[in-house]
């Protein structure tokens, strides 16, 4: 029975995860025990055959319901240039929320046609770069960003298609700080100001409104709360055009579709957040009468949760009677800061103890100085000593992205993995890096 709870939790780790037989688990036909000896823990690793899959998945289950869509990569999960290369490859868009990750973008010549350039404060020189290396579509947050916008491009020539992020008041149920799409958010235009932000947008002859777009949020297992704010959306499309003749040409639903982090939380496939989405749009345009949108849907953490994993060295432990046993590991929230953030959840096996029974529960703990530096709480493992190798399942999305230097650490390296081969993508810092920036 123990076995079999290590060999389900395969499940949850890149679709190439598989057990050889020295009993070690195995990613794109490479060993974790022996990548973890090459590349040094912590380290993540990134299958390069599950990343190129699921870019093909969502562009197979939206492309066959709705010709006119359009599969953009939400960069903020987590953005490197082999990672910007793979998409530019598998013909994905590219949303960009700064500067930097332009940038990353401009590095690998990608498209930037293709590229969406969202954020609630983008700066005047953002929208500056953003004009001048011809980003595709500028998602306008605010009314101050709007009037920004039409006087930088004013001064540089040009006129810039956009879209206004609209915010539909709408729950869709998951962590409040992952929610986006509720009244009371940081983001968008509210739902009392929308009118004045397209009468506006349409009135300047300095920007191009295309389109209107909106998102809910992160980690959304519900499918219904697409359906009602796409036709929230719509509705409020139509009125423009009555009032104003504005055309909506574009309709930018964001992303947010789930992955399963824990054996006892499925997400719904990619087929089944398409299977209503793309019928909501069409059946509502039909409704109103309406001509259909460009669609633009923007995954991130579905795309690459899966498809990463993060390997530790095992340290030491701490036992408390009655109480835990906890169990050190090398990284920790400056590399995984979700758990501490919002609670986030993993799954996790021993990477050269695939197949041993488990021994019992333990806490997985980091090395860094604070007491909510606990990765996974409570999951039962096999006995471990000080130099096993812990794998933890779905650790693509939002892990690198918003790692830290806490405690003067060194950012991992990274890995991708495809048939046996493994290439490195990121190498690991180093105490000069650490130093680079500081001036004495």
């Amino acid at each position: 029975m123990a076995i079999k709870t290590a060999v389900s939790r395969l499940s949850l780790f890149p679709v190439t995860a598989e057990v050889n037989k020295q009993g070690h688990l195995v990613i794109g036909g490479c060993d974790a025990v022996a990548l973890a000896a090459e590349f040094g823990t912590p380290l993540y690793v990134f299958d390069e055959s599950g990343l190129r899959g699921q870019c093909a998945e969502f562009k197979t289950e939206f492309g066959q319901r709705y010709a006119e869509a359009a599969i953009v990569y939400a960069g903020k999960a987590f953005l490197n240039k082999a990672l910007a290369l793979i998409l530019k490859e598998e013909g994905l868009g590219l949303d960009v929320v700064s500067g930097g990750e332009m940038s990353i973008a401009r590095a690998v010549d990608f498209p930037f046609d293709k590229v969406y350039f969202h954020g609630n404060n983008k700066s005047a020189e953002e929208l500056g770069l953003a004009l001048e290396w011809g980003v595709g579509r500028i998602v306008v947050d605010n009314f101050q960003e709007l009037a920004r916008l039409g006087e930088i491009a004013r001064e540089k020539g040009g006129v810039p298609d956009i879209l206004l992020r609209l915010t539909p008041g709408i729950d869709p149920h998951t962590h409040k700080y992952i929610s986006t799409g509720v009244v009371d958010s940081k983001f968008g235009f509210t739902l009392a100001t929308w009118e004045e932000a397209v009468a506006q947008a349409i009135s300047s002859p300095d920007l191009n409104l295309v389109g209107l777009g909106f998102h809910l949020g992160s980690l959304i297992f519900e499918i219904e709360p697409y359906r009602e704010a796409i036709g929230r959306v719509l509705d409020f499309a139509a009125e423009m055009k009555r009032q104003h003749g504005f055309e909506m040409q574009e309709l930018d639903i964001g992303g947010g579709f789930a992955v399963q982090y824990t054996l006892d939380a499925p997400a719904p496939p990619i087929s089944a957040y398409a299977g209503v989405i793309v019928p909501a749009l069409m059946d509502k345009c039909r409704e109103l009468g309406l001509a259909l949108p460009r669609l633009v849907i923007e995954p991130g953490r579905a795309i690459v949760g899966r498809a990463g994993v993060a390997l530790y060295r095992i340290g030491t432990a701490k036992e408390i009677p009655g109480v835990r046993r906890y169990v050190f590991v090398d990284g920790g929230m400056a590399d995984n800061i979700r758990p501490a953030l919002y609670g986030a959840r993993y799954e996790a096996v021993v990477a050269n103890k695939v197949l041993a029974e488990e021994a019992g529960k333990v806490t997985i703990a980091g090395k860094f100085c604070e007491s909510g530096d606990i990765l996974i709480s409570d999951i039962s493992l096999p006995s471990v000593n000080a130099g096993d190798v812990l794998a933890v399942a779905d650790c693509g999305a939002y892990c690198l992205a918003m790692a830290s230097n806490y405690n003067a650490s060194l950012k991992s390296a990274v890995v991708l993995v495809r048939d046996g081969k493994a290439r490195l993508i990121r190498r690991r810092e180093t105490f000069e890096d650490l130093g680079r920036c500081d001036v004495v």
